[in-house]
């Protein structure tokens, strides 16, 4: 796991790197590991997020780095349009809900720069992948490891449709955050290549790879990437 999320940092970290000298996004910042990482490379880093606590923790911890800012995801207003060289939404569209999701997509888009870089992941949760992912993920949660104890289960039924990349309802779990109720997806069900139907007709997808293996495509990695443009 550790060399999964290791290998992923590390290739996003080089795909960014086009864009050096410009602004950065973080679309889905979480705890801003990713901006503060990156922020040397860049005239102006901003991560944002949903979540006021998960922003207010970012900013203490590291609002004061050079160029670095945190903000909500709703001040995303006008003023926003076109304005980031380089804008990462990773590892977040697997959780939004479809409409939220391909609205999210439209809005990558209408805040990247024009010739500017798109950067998007998300899990694979299809065929040998998902095998690996769960069998890994229960060790994990027996170890005591994160909150790999509260994953999400499979049944015999779902595990063979799952691996044999047939679709497995998705489950829908309601939250409770600082701005109150929300609807979300863990990743049980998650179909990367209906994501990437809805990038192609919002964005051009310049290049799609894989990690950690790049080689093994869809079958034995964790995560696929698309390197995306603003269409004219």
């Amino acid at each position: 796991m550790a060399w999964s999320h290791g290998s992923r940092f590390d290739l996003a970290r080089r795909l960014v790197a086009a864009g050096q000298g410009g602004r950065l996004l973080d679309y889905g910042c979480g705890d801003g590991t990713f901006v503060a990482m990156v922020h040397a490379g860049f005239a102006e880093s901003c991560g944002v997020d949903v979540e006021p606590d998960q922003i207010a923790a970012c900013r203490e911890r590291l609002g004061d780095l050079p160029g670095v800012s945190f903000a909500m995801t709703r001040d995303l207003g006008a003023s926003n349009d076109g304005r980031w060289t380089v804008v990462t939404c990773m590892e977040v569209l697997e959780h939004c809900l479809e409409a939220e999701r391909r609205r999210i997509l439209t809005e990558l888009g209408r805040l990247c720069a024009t010739g500017g870089l798109i950067v998007i992941s998300v899990p694979i949760e299809t065929g040998p992948s998902l095998a690996g992912k769960q069998f890994f993920r229960a060790v994990a949660g027996l170890r005591g490891l994160g909150d790999y104890g509260h994953r999400e289960r499979y049944s015999p039924w779902e595990m063979i449709r799952g691996t044999a990349g047939l679709a497995v309802p998705r489950v829908v779990y309601e939250g409770h955050g600082a701005t109150g109720p929300f609807s979300y997806h863990g990743h049980k069900g998650f179909e990367w290549r209906d994501v990437q139907r809805e990038i192609a007709a919002r964005l051009s997808i310049e290049r799609r790879t894989f990690s950690p293996l790049p080689w093994a495509g869809a079958l034995l990695n964790s995560q696929v990437w698309f390197i995306c443009r603003p269409k004219s």
